[in-house]
């Protein structure tokens, strides 16, 4: 424990929750600012540490919003994976309702991930672009196990093209929503559950 100039007592954190603390400073400004205009100074002072501890978490500034990014990632999928032998209609809305929400409680983290691929650095845009890739594999996987859609994606390479297409089409509709579109979460989802079976209907 340690104490305070007021004479208070904090709890020290742990590793893991310091490491969390950074990168959740980190999302937030990622999501507000291009990748250039972010400075690692400025996370070490939201977060309270020494610039010499957040380097001992996280080596480069590529290192620390690679994290960023790879943390986002994570963290959709586990929200988002599919359920085995649960066909895709009756996932598409509980996916999407999960999805939302995550959406709208971590809208920082969120624009960040987002952020990667317009950043300059091609180490950190490999990173959004692998998390990428195993959103669309996790896609294509429940579409092609699924017995009324599966027999009609015969040819993956247009399939991976049309679920590909859709996530940027989702990606586009939910940065809109935080943006103050107007629009409900049921009509988001609702919008982006047609698009999808539009896509995948023959």
């Amino acid at each position: 424990m340690a104490a305070d100039q007021a004479g208070r007592t904090r709890r020290r954190l742990s590793t893991q929750e310091r490491r969390e603390q950074l990168l959740s400073v980190g999302a937030r400004l990622f999501s507000e600012s291009p990748y250039d205009d972010v400075w690692i100074e400025q996370v070490a002072e939201i977060a309270g540490v020494s610039r010499g501890l957040l380097y001992h978490y996280f080596p480069t500034k590529r290192d620390f919003f690679a994290a960023v990014v790879e943390r986002e990632s994570e963290r959709m999928l586990r929200m988002t994976a599919a359920v085995p032998g649960v066909p895709v209609r009756e996932q598409l809305t509980a996916g999407l309702d999960v999805y939302l929400e995550y959406v709208e409680t971590h809208a920082h983290g969120y624009r960040a991930f987002h952020r990667a691929d317009a950043a300059g650095d091609q180490a950190v845009r490999r990173v959004y672009r692998r998390a990428l890739a195993a959103q669309e594999r996790q896609i294509m996987t429940a579409v092609a196990a699924d017995p009324e859609f599966g027999p009609l994606t015969g040819d993956r390479s247009e399939l991976r093209l049309a679920v590909r297409g859709w996530l940027a089409f989702t990606t586009a509709v939910c940065l809109e929503w935080l943006r103050g579109s107007g629009a409900g979460r049921e009509q988001v989802r609702d919008l982006c559950a047609r698009a999808l079976l539009g896509v995948l209907a023959p």
